[in-house]
C-alpha cells in the first residue's frame, strides 16, 4: 500500500467504524476547518475511506466478522476510492504527529520479511507498522518478521492487529518476543516474552475519556450498518433511526434508514427518509437514484424521471440512472431517447449483464426504425 496523494481541500472523507483515538465530531470539524468534508459511511462522492481501528473490536466479537472487514476494504479499492488508516488519517490533518523519515518500499518490506503483501496491506490499514504506509521504516521490518512468524504460527492479520495496540506504542514491540495464543492455549491472542502479558484481541482499545462523547452514536451507527447487512431490515432502520435522533444532521443515516425501510416494505416511510436525506446533501447522487427507483415501482413515472436526470446531472460517470431512464423512455415509447441513454450507458458499463441488455435494446430501436422506414 504505497503512501496517498492527498490533499484535504475538495476531499470527501468516509469512515468505517469508529476513530479509536479520536472524536469523530472533532476529526469532522478539523476537515471542514481544511475545506473538506467528513461523513460515516461510504457514497459515490468519497474519495478517501478511512478505516476506525474500533471497526477491529466490533469484528472480533462477531462471526466472519473478520472476512467482512476484507470486502469493505475490496470494496472501496474497487471503487477507485484512497484508504486510509486512522493514524493516516490524522497525520493527514496534522493532529497526530508523523513518524521518523523512512526509505523502505513496501516490496523491499514483504522481500525481507516474507510477510505476505495482502497481510502487510491489511495489518498497515490497522495501524501495526510505525508507518501507514511505504517508505517503511527498520522498525517496521522488524515487526514485519515478527508477524510474519506469528502468521506461521497461525495467526490471522485481523488477530496480530487487534492485539498489538494492547501493549503500548506499536514501535515498543521491536523489543519483545511475540507468541501465537495456541501456544498457550488461546488461539485468538498473541502473548508478549515470557507469558506475562497478554494482549487480548477481544479487549483491544481503550477510548481514553476524550472519545466517549461519541461512543454511543458510533457504536449504534456500526449496530446499525451490521443490522443492515444481516438483512434484519426492521431492527436496521429503528437503529438509524436512534442515530438520527442524535445527529439529525446525517444524510447517510437517513439514506440508510431509508434503504431499510423499503426492503421491509414501509414505502411511504421510506421515501420520506430518501427526502430527507436529500434535504440534507442536494448532491446525495445514490438518494436521487434510490427514490427514483421507488417512484418507479409505484407506478409515478413523471416522478422517477425527474430523480433519475437529477442523478445524472450531478454524476455523468453514473451508469446505472442512466440504463434505468432508458428503460422508462422505452416503456414510455420514446425510442430514440431511450436508444441515446442505452449508448450512452454503453460507453460507461460494456462488460457487464447489463451492458448485454442495453447493445439488445439498442438493436431492437434500430429493427423498428428501418421497418418504419421501409
Amino acid at each position: 500500500m504505497t503512501a496517498p496523494a492527498v490533499s484535504v481541500p475538495g476531499a470527501v472523507f468516509g469512515t468505517i467504524g469508529a476513530l479509536a483515538a479520536f472524536p469523530l465530531r472533532l476529526a469532522a470539524r478539523e476537515v471542514e476547518r481544511q475545506h473538506g468534508q467528513l461523513r460515516r459511511g461510504i457514497t459515490r462522492r468519497t474519495t478517501h475511506v478511512v478505516f476506525g481501528r474500533a471497526l477491529l473490536a466490533k469484528a472480533g466479537l462477531t462471526k466472519n466478522g473478520d472476512a467482512g472487514i476484507e470486502r469493505r476494504v475490496a470494496a472501496a479499492r474497487g471503487a477507485g476510492q484512497t484508504l486510509l488508516s486512522e493514524n493516516g488519517f490524522l497525520r493527514l490533518l496534522g493532529l497526530m504527529k508523523a513518524p521518523e523519515a523512512s526509505s523502505l518500499s513496501r516490496q523491499s518490506l514483504i522481500e525481507q520479511s516474507r510477510l505476505s503483501g495482502a497481510d502487510l496491506d491489511m495489518l498497515s490499514l490497522f495501524d501495526a507498522f510505525e508507518h501507514d504506509s511505504e517508505p517503511y521504516s527498520f522498525r517496521d521490518l522488524i515487526l514485519a518478521r515478527k508477524y510474519a512468524g506469528l502468521v506461521a504460527g497461525g495467526a490471522t492479520w485481523a488477530a496480530i492487529a487487534r492485539s498489538v495496540h494492547r501493549s503500548g506504542p506499536v514501535a515498543s514491540l521491536t523489543a519483545k518476543s511475540l507468541n501465537v495464543g495456541s501456544q498457550h492455549g488461546r488461539p485468538d491472542a498473541i502473548y508478549l516474552e515470557g507469558g506475562q502479558s497478554e494482549l487480548d484481541g477481544q479487549l483491544l482499545f481503550d477510548l481514553g475519556s476524550a472519545a466517549q462523547g461519541d461512543d454511543t452514536l458510533e457504536d449504534l451507527f456500526a449496530e446499525a450498518e451490521a443490522a443492515e447487512e444481516g438483512r434484519d431490515h426492521e431492527g436496521a432502520a429503528a437503529l438509524y433511526h436512534r442515530c438520527l435522533a442524535i445527529d439529525p444532521s446525517d444524510a447517510i443515516a437517513a439514506f440508510n434508514r431509508a434503504n431499510c425501510l423499503r426492503a421491509g416494505g414501509h414505502a411511504t416511510d421510506a421515501a420520506h427518509d430518501y427526502a430527507r436525506a436529500i434535504k440534507l446533501d442536494t448532491a446525495f447522487v445514490e438518494a436521487w437514484f434510490n427514490l427514483a427507483g421507488l417512484m418507479s415501482e409505484q407506478g409515478r413515472d413523471a416522478s422517477a424521471r425527474r430523480h433519475l436526470q437529477k442523478a445524472i446531472a450531478l454524476d455523468k460517470s453514473y451508469a446505472d440512472p442512466v440504463f434505468n431512464l432508458a428503460r422508462l423512455e422505452f416503456d414510455a415509447g420514446n425510442l430514440l431517447e431511450a436508444r441515446r441513454l442505452w449508448v450512452r450507458y454503453l460507453e460507461l458499463d460494456a462488460e457487464s449483464e447489463w451492458a448485454g441488455v442495453a447493445a439488445r435494446g439498442v438493436q431492437f430501436v434500430d429493427m423498428q426504425l428501418a421497418r418504419t422506414a421501409g
